[in-house]
């Protein structure tokens, strides 16, 4: 069995792609080959031998439909891939569109529906969550500058300023707002999303649905050190029946179809959960679930071979995951193979 896996950039703000793997690698029932995929000759997962394999470069999503299959179709004449797992949300829209065509070529998905990916994005989940009476922070789409004058009559300050893929900043005036605005409209584009600013602890879950509504598994934890990004870089598993109850709610009234990060907020006032998003991914520290118990990288690919997976109710409480830096020495040799030819074997 040949694997290929996206976001392979293990850096300051990791992709998934190297936990997802370690995941599915740590199996006892997998016997197969890993294909790493990646967008940039410098994502630290292509020099890692331990990791992938083989490694390919593929085009940015913005350069179209048809330039990611001539890629992937080329890769898949070498390879003979049998499934491909895209752990990024800016690529998710291509291959879901483009699943079809790579079915043709003998290559599984498990991906969710562009209903059920539109349903949860950043822009549409304050009126999702409302119709399904989840608490969720209000919010402001803004299209202009001008859009921003708003937010004191609707959102108070401190507020937060997000991109609709990636980014966010925690602003505390209107010339902080519209500095973020810019930095992330220049990079991720429109809209932009105005969020209240909740006071309180941060939680996320880790969780697996499989498009019928029921949630194979997901693993809670608590946030314990937060970059200025806000990217959690430790965190401990958790027991809390309130958490997985609204995890459940959520997954089920999607009918959630493939891995996803929910991300939560605890008040500290009113000791409410409040949803902030819903990742249509595995996260970056989704190898926590596998060490707490529930290997859900795995449990994915075995449902994008069609094979029928168990829901996976217990896990370890009190597992710790801590993110650290490790200078990665490779040669020039493997570097000029990805910048000249676009692949990197490690054979």
């Amino acid at each position: 069995m040949k694997v290929a896996v996206t976001g392979l950039n293990n850096i300051d703000s990791p992709g998934p792609g190297v936990p997802v793997i370690r995941g599915i690698k740590d199996s006892a029932k997998f016997d197969g080959e890993i294909i790493g995929l990646l967008y940039d000759s410098l994502e630290p997962g292509a020099y890692m031998s331990e990791v992938s394999m083989r490694n390919y470069q593929i085009p940015y999503p913005s350069g179209g439909l048809d330039a990611l299959y001539e890629r992937l179709n080329h890769i898949n004449e070498k390879e003979n891939i049998d499934v491909i797992i895209p752990t990024l949300d800016s690529e998710l829209f291509s291959f879901i569109k483009l699943a079809p065509r790579l079915a043709t070529l003998g290559i599984k998905t498990f991906l969710p529906t562009l209903e059920q990916l539109n349903m949860r994005a950043k822009d549409k989940l304050f009126d999702f969550c409302t119709a399904n009476e989840i608490k969720v922070p209000k919010n402001i789409l803004a299209a202009t500058v001008q859009d921003l004058y708003s937010i004191p009559s609707n959102i108070s300050y401190p507020a937060v300023i997000k991109g609709i893929f990636y980014d966010a900043y925690i602003v505390n005036n209107f010339d902080e707002a519209i500095t973020a605005f810019n930095k992330i409209r220049f990079k991720w584009g429109l809209p932009i999303i105005v969020q209240e600013f909740i006071r309180g602890e941060e939680y996320n879950v880790c969780a697996l649905g499989d498009g019928s509504g029921e949630m194979i598994g997901a693993v809670p934890m608590k946030k314990m050190y937060i970059t200025d990004k806000g990217k959690g870089w430790a965190g401990i598993t958790i027991d809390d029946p309130v958490l997985m109850n609204i995890s459940q709610k959520l997954i089920g009234s999607l009918k959630w179809r493939s891995g996803a990060e929910l991300e939560f907020v605890k008040e500290h006032e009113s000791n409410q959960y409040y949803l902030l998003e819903i990742n249509p991914r595995f996260p970056a520290w989704c190898y926590l679930s596998v060490a707490a118990g529930q290997n859900l990288p795995y449990s994915l690919l075995e449902l994008a071979l069609g094979q029928k997976v168990k829901a996976l109710d217990e896990y370890e409480v009190g597992k710790i995951f801590i993110r650290y830096s490790w200078d990665l020495i490779t040669d020039i040799k493997k570097y000029e193979q990805m910048t000249v030819k676009g692949e990197v074997d490690h054979g």
